[in-house]
């Protein structure tokens, strides 16, 4: 990436060293713009310092930006310190929630002229510096949530942040953010925790014949604990209320199955939440956040040796086909496994010919 022509950010402070500050940090450094860290760990600033993410902050030092990456509960706070010291021009945050924040900033009595709040929609289930990736953001939604005292300059400063590091700003209100996550972040964190639970629960025997799809559906869940229970806290009611309509759900599909099992009688409740499951699905926008798309599979034995992935993406490539996304189910106890490609479905039979052609082996 190059700096951008015209920009105004040329100095920032991000204000808590974990896997988004750190992240951000780096993308900034990409465009150019000095980049110092502050964190109460002095180990997770030395990290972050160690992988390039900038210079340790002079508290006395005043910078265009000042970030602030700390966890819902403190955010208002340090924004109180930050202004307090004049250390920065303008100021926002990278939160997760955003009434509890602004209300917070409200009874100390911060300067809201010069904060915006922020959140961008980005995140893996590691957490720490050593997590952090310049390209995070890229492509990926960062809501603002401005508020009616917000100077014109620190929106605008605020939204050049966002461009610098490649995200797309979505300007909504606190509340309807909040409600928003609920929705499509924090609950699905919390589900994907309560099925993850029982598989603590689960036999050997039962792990043993696990399959992508428990790893699917429970990635997230192996999220810091310490770190969900802040953001969620923060978001309780907006939450509660989902998870309450996911328990409605579940509860009915397990009553519908006990009827089912003692008398044989229909199972429409189970079919009607499938079904709905697939509409929703169907909604999760696609690739570059447009339209949903439905790909075709293209699935390939690879090996588990070093740069057998590399040579399989190389030979996709030869072929002309682009690949919309890789999947990989390895098969226990045996050194291969299955890459599932993700392609355009007037491209499959082309890829799958291709890949023959240079000696790869397809399931029938």
């Amino acid at each position: 990436m190059t700096p951008i022509e015209g920009a105004t950010i040329g100095s920032v402070v991000v204000v808590g060293t974990g896997l988004i500050g750190t992240s951000i940090a780096l993308a900034l450094r990409q465009r150019g713009v000095r980049v110092f860290l502050a964190d109460r760990d002095a180990a997770a600033v030395r990290l972050a310092r160690e992988l390039g993410a900038g210079e340790e902050w002079p508290s006395d030092r005043t910078v265009d930006l000042a970030i602030i990456a700390v966890p819902p509960r403190y955010v208002a706070q340090q924004l109180l310190d930050l202004q307090k010291n004049d250390a920065a021009r303008v100021y926002t945050d990278v939160a997760s929630v955003k009434v509890l924040p602004l209300g917070q900033a409200v009874q100390l009595g911060c300067d809201l002229s010069t904060y915006v709040a922020g959140h961008p929609l980005a995140g893996r289930e590691r957490s720490g510096p050593a997590a952090a990736r310049a390209d995070l953001f890229l492509g990926r939604p960062w809501a603002l949530c401005p508020s009616a005292e917000n100077t014109a300059e620190a929106l605008e400063t605020v939204q050049e942040l966002v461009t610098l590091c490649g995200g797309n700003a979505v300007r909504i209100g606190a509340e309807e953010h909040d409600r928003a996550v609920a929705v499509i972040s924090h609950a699905p964190h919390v589900t994907a925790a309560a099925v993850a639970a029982r598989l603590s629960e689960a036999s050997d025997t039962a792990l043993g014949l696990s399959g992508q799809g428990v790893r699917d559906v429970t990635r997230i869940a192996a999220g810091d604990p310490s770190l969900w229970t802040g953001i969620l806290a923060g978001n309780a009611v907006p939450v509660a209320e989902v998870l309450e309509a996911v328990v409605a759900d579940l509860s009915a599909v397990a009553g519908s199955l006990r009827a089912f099992a003692g008398e044989g009688t229909a199972v429409g409740g189970v079919t009607e939440l499938l079904e709905r499951g697939v509409r929703g699905t169907g909604r999760i926008p696609g690739k570059h956040g447009g339209p949903a798309r439905t790909y075709t599979v293209v699935q390939v034995v690879i090996g588990d040796r070093p740069g057998e992935l590399a040579r399989l993406v190389q030979a996709a490539g030869e072929t002309g086909v682009n690949i919309e996304d890789i999947r990989l189910e390895h098969a226990p106890g045996l050194p291969l496994g299955a890459a599932e490609l993700y392609v355009q479905p007037e491209a499959a039979a082309a890829l799958a010919d291709g890949l023959r052609e240079r000696g790869w082996h397809l399931p029938v």
